[in-house]
């Protein structure tokens, strides 16, 4: 599994946060808004996102019906509420573990993956991708087929990202020609495309082992990394143009190599607001261009300890960087998974933000994914597990929380970037009576569905940069920019 299989980085004592946050601003607050009891999600290892209605939406690992994992939905105020429960179809032909959460497409419908299940071509299948409403009707769109039968497409998947074409692209964590996983292309009615299978060169010197999303870049290109492979074993970040075409551009190190002070293991990626790309490896937060120059930028400096695990950064509408680090504690509390959460500038400057260290208490622990930024400008995320549910207090199903900034509201487009011509979905509050849509200066047509969402088309003479909305209430900008393609 993909959190479980991937942590090759480093364990922290609670106490080492805790003391660094005494010197911190006061200015941020976290809040635990709403608790899974297993009938409505469980383990949530994926993070939440926001949809059209202004719901959030995501998924659990072992949640539902038939604990095999479920979508869930989450209003503003808390209440949640299973949607589709998985393994609903006989043999599991609808999927089962579906880890990675859920994405939101430019048609408004959720898609998302299921780590194993479906029925291949030999019988049981080895994950899928699926549609879905937001009523909870489910569509598949494919499944990845038996390794009996080579599994040519790949194998258990493990990231999927909206492309500015209005099609998915994703990972697989194996299968492929090569044994190390696939790079894969699939449109919303389910037109399925391989387009790189890793391991590929002798000794993997393409990367081996995808876990985390793709980010496409500024010039339309994705990007990302491998967790194993290279030219040192220690991961690889790498380009893949749409056209299947596949670059490594930097080696990350061996953590084994005692001369690694630039990280290795890397995890997800995120494109910053300068158009550079940002993450984290063992021991840092680093800075790499889309032509591969590599940056540290900050090192954790917890002593080579194993255990640790650093998702993603999440790209604040402040231009820094938020992250979340999920570890476990030494000692009395040994195994109970705790974490943080963190925040670094593009210039390096670290400022620790939260602990989950409430040991016994109903807060939760273990988050395991990035955070999201929605549209009142908070952060919301999960953690896996709680503190507290009853006589057994470390046997909770996990939480969502929010992370307050005093970042303003802001307006999110999907995708986040298009053709002229080519319609998009705004996200936002209070949108009814909205005057005007601009795609950096230049006046759309648009027309609100709701409150919660408008429907805009690129215009002509639009160029890259914020899309602002005009409402009664005030101007809400986007975040990230808005990329206008060719």
């Amino acid at each position: 599994m993909k959190k479980s299989n991937c942590l090759h980085t480093i364990v922290v004592a609670c106490a080492v946060f805790l003391s660094s946050l005494a010197v911190a601003a006061h200015a941020q607050s976290v809040t635990f808004v709403a608790n899974f009891d297993g009938g409505n999600g469980s383990q949530p290892f994926g993070s939440v996102i926001q949809a059209t209605d202004g719901n959030f939406y995501g998924s659990t690992a072992f949640g539902g019906l038939y604990k095999q994992g479920n979508v869930f939905r989450m209003t503003p105020d808390g209440k949640i509420a299973s949607i589709y429960s998985f393994c609903s179809q006989a043999n599991c032909a609808d999927g089962q573990w579906p880890e990675s959460g859920t994405i939101l497409g430019s048609d408004g419908n959720l898609y998302g993956l299921t780590f194993v299940g479906g029925v291949g071509i030999n019988g049981e299948g080895n994950g899928t991708v699926y549609k879905m409403t937001l009523k909870g009707k489910i569509t598949t769109l494919h499944i990845f087929s038996s390794c009996y039968s080579g599994c040519a497409d790949g194998a258990n998947p493990t990231g999927i990202t909206l492309g500015n074409d209005g099609n998915l692209y994703g990972t697989t964590g194996g299968g492929g020609t090569g044994g190390g996983g696939t790079i894969f292309e699939v449109s919303a009615s389910g037109v399925f495309k391989t387009l790189y299978s890793l391991c590929s060169q002798a000794n993997c010197a393409d990367g081996d082992g995808l876990y985390y999303p793709l980010v496409e870049g500024n010039d339309g290109n994705f990007y990302g990394t491998t967790v194993g492979g290279g030219s040192t074993g220690g991961g690889v970040f790498f380009q893949i143009t749409p056209a299947g075409v596949y670059t490594v551009l930097h080696n990350f190190c061996n953590y084994t190599d005692l001369n690694c002070g630039d990280g290795a293991y890397p995890y997800g990626i995120v494109k910053g607001a300068d158009g550079n790309f940002y993450g984290t490896a063992t021991d840092v937060v680093f800075k790499i261009t889309p032509a591969g120059e590599f940056t540290k930028l900050y090192g954790f400096n917890y002593g080579g300890q194993i255990g640790l695990y650093y998702p993603q950064l999440t790209l604040g509408s402040d231009g820094d960087l938020y992250g979340v680090f999920g570890g476990t504690w030494p000692g009395t509390w040994a195994g109970q998974q705790l974490g943080g959460l963190y925040k670094v500038t593009p210039e390096g400057l670290f400022k620790p933000l939260y602990a989950f260290c409430q040991c016994g208490a109903t807060n939760g622990y273990a988050p395991l994914d990035s955070l999201f930024q929605a549209t009142d400008g908070n952060f919301y995320g999960t953690t896996a597990y709680n503190g507290y549910t009853g006589m057994n207090k470390f046997s909770g199903y996990g939480t969502v929380f929010k992370l307050s900034t005093g970042l303003s509201p802001i307006a999110e487009t999907v995708p986040t970037g298009a053709k002229v011509g080519k319609r998009v979905l705004i996200l936002g509050k209070n949108l009814t009576g909205t005057t005007g849509v601009l795609f950096n200066g230049v006046q759309a047509s648009f027309t609100v569905v709701s409150d919660t969402y408008i429907r805009a088309t690129v215009p002509a003479g639009a160029t890259t940069g914020k899309v602002s909305v005009v409402t009664p209430s005030g101007t809400l900008n986007s975040s990230p920019q808005f990329v206008v393609t060719q």
